[in-house]
């Protein structure tokens, strides 16, 4: 991390000569500008960043969206205000002579865009903070690795890769040697540049892997993150690699997930759920009220808040069962087949979310996570007892959406959602969801040509 002073004589003395000042956008991708190191001094700290509102209002193509109440053709596409945060002002390791800062957007008058992700994700927080409680999240994210580049990727229309490695490599210390060359640099220059990683592993596919980031503070997290998939993917390019962080890059393999471990704090930074408890049914260990009712927020509402966890029409591909994603929405303890997976005991106790996947914006996610957990604690929800078996197998349980249609109608109809978000908020999320819903749907695919283009 850099401190402001620090910055400025790094600038001065040509260690740093440019800042990328970015903030995320509805997929969760940095978007901004790179800055000169002197003029972001001069300028970007005291008066932000000006950009296009239509980066709140766009697809995937960066193509303006219509049907948007935030902004439009009709208002003109004006702009709105990028502020640094500079609690994240940090080192870019893996670039030359350079810094990252993530921004908050803002009005002119400096109030927060409802809209934006962080924004999401500071409204829920200080709700939590207001009941005297703080949240850390800990992300670990999977992505596959190819021996081809991105360019490389594209001139192939994205078929025919060739995965890093040709066999199923979870924990294999020998492939992940081989792999080493990209996977170390990543390690190594996401730590340099404060996002403190704790390890890196195979996963259960070819080429595809793990690299484990330090829990922290929600926003914190949310920041180390994007900061980390950046990362990741530049220096895979600069290796002459690529990589995905798709949710299900092949049918026939394991998806991409992302599992969130979730626990709270006390005002004065103790671990909440580590306070004096009764036995949980189907568990070894004992846990608080604080911490039962969270969890039975987390079972209440996930389902409806399905669209935060998995945001994309592929994000669906990847909820099969025997593949590690979950399909049922139960919780059980140390069990890989359940959705929400209690682990750890005492001052580690905590909550493992396995339905996101790499695919998903992690302010997004971790603002429905504590909206759900919150209301669990304001209406004492209970969780039952731990599920014992396996999971895939149980009948009569809710079970995770199927496909991104039955999301958008899920968070439609969902009164809590707009109680704990805001309408705004709400309309707006669903209207990205079903922009991204339409495009596939007009689209046609190479299972479709494969399927009907002699046979029929």
């Amino acid at each position: 991390m850099l401190a402001l002073d620090e910055l400025r004589r790094e600038v001065e003395s040509g260690a740093v000569d440019t800042v990328v000042v970015a903030f995320p956008d509805l997929y969760g991708r940095l978007v901004g500008k790179r800055y000169t190191g002197r003029f972001f001094l001069e300028e970007a700290t005291s008066q932000g960043m000006h950009v296009c509102d239509y980066l709140l209002a766009c697809d995937m193509e960066m193509d303006p969206s219509p049907g948007y109440a935030f902004t439009s053709w009709e208002s003109g596409y004006g702009d709105l205000l990028a502020r640094p945060d500079m609690a994240s002002l940090r080192r870019a390791s893996w670039q030359q002579r350079a810094a990252l800062v993530v921004c908050d957007a803002v009005t002119e008058a400096g109030d927060a865009v409802a809209v934006a992700p962080r924004s999401i994700l500071k409204s829920q927080l200080e709700k939590l903070e207001a009941r005297g409680l703080g949240s850390l999240m800990g992300s670990e994210l999977e992505f596959f690795l190819f021996r081809d580049d991105y360019r490389e990727a594209c001139r192939k229309g994205w078929r025919d890769l060739t995965t890093h490695q040709s066999y199923v490599e979870d924990y294999h210390v020998l492939s992940g040697s081989f792999a080493e060359p990209v996977i170390g640099e990543i390690r190594r220059h996401v730590d340099a540049s404060g996002v403190p990683v704790e390890f890196s592993k195979g996963e259960w596919g070819p080429g595809q892997h793990e690299i484990n980031l330090r829990y922290a503070p929600a926003l914190e997290m949310a920041d180390r993150h994007e900061v980390y998939k950046l990362a990741a993917k530049e220096i895979a390019a600069a290796a002459g690699c690529s990589l995905t962080f798709m949710a299900k890059w092949d049918s026939r393999l394991a998806g991409n997930s992302l599992h969130v471990h979730m626990s709270l704090q006390d005002e004065r930074g103790r671990p909440a759920f580590a306070a004096a408890g009764s036995p949980l049914l189907g568990t070894p260990v004992e846990a608080p009220d604080v911490f039962r009712h969270w969890l039975g927020g987390l079972l209440a509402h996930a389902r409806e808040l399905a669209l935060f966890f998995a945001p994309t029409v592929n994000s669906y591909k990847r909820f099969q069962a025997g593949t590690f994603a979950p399909t049922g929405i139960a919780w059980s303890y140390d069990n890989r087949t359940a959705g929400f997976r209690v682990v750890g005991r005492g001052p580690s106790l905590r909550v493992e979310c396995r339905i996101p996947g790499a695919d998903a914006n992690p302010y997004l996610v971790y603002a429905a996570l504590i909206a759900a957990g919150r209301d669990g604690l304001e209406r004492a929800l209970d969780p039952g007892p731990a599920f014992t078996g396996d999971v895939y197998q149980a009948d009569g349980l809710p079970q995770v959406p199927r496909c991104l249609e039955e999301a958008i109608s899920l968070l439609a109809g969902s009164a809590f959602a707009r109680d704990a978000f805001g309408g705004e908020v709400v309309d707006h999320l669903l209207h990205f969801a079903r922009v991204e819903q339409a495009a596939f749907g007009a689209a046609v695919t190479d299972w479709e040509r494969q399927r009907y283009f002699e046979r029929i």
